[in-house]
């Protein structure tokens, strides 16, 4: 079983940035695939961003690409999202997911955070 807890969301400018961070918690956090997803009002659940348990290997959605970066350190249990040059496209409840593969299908998790909204006003 593994828990997560997300902070960090807010209300930015176009073109600012925001660090997401989810904190993990159970006895195999740190050897969890972490997933980034988001939700926008009346949207599908979408893929952001993945990482690895090491940390080695990152998957990101090309919307995203060159603008959000994903992190961890698994000495805090924490996964991060950094996201710069945000857009108004970007608002949307985001959340950190954990699972055992690297994957952009949300099917693939099995846990959940319960989410942070993000705001980017134009």
């Amino acid at each position: 079983q593994v828990q997560l807890v997300e902070s960090g969301g807010g209300l930015v400018q176009a073109g600012g940035s925001l660090r997401l961070s989810c904190a993990a918690s159970g006895r195999t956090s740190s050897s969890v695939v972490m997933g980034w997803f988001r939700q926008a009002p009346g949207k599908e659940r979408e893929f952001v961003a993945a990482i690895t348990a090491s940390g080695g290997m990152t998957s990101y959605a090309d919307s995203v690409k060159g603008r959000f970066t994903a992190s961890r350190d698994n000495a805090k249990n924490t996964v991060y999202l950094q996201m710069n040059s945000l857009k108004p496209e970007d608002t949307a409840v985001y959340y950190c997911a954990a699972g055992w593969h690297l994957s952009s299908n949300r099917y693939y998790y099995d846990y959940w955070g319960q989410g942070t909204q993000v705001t980017v006003s134009s």
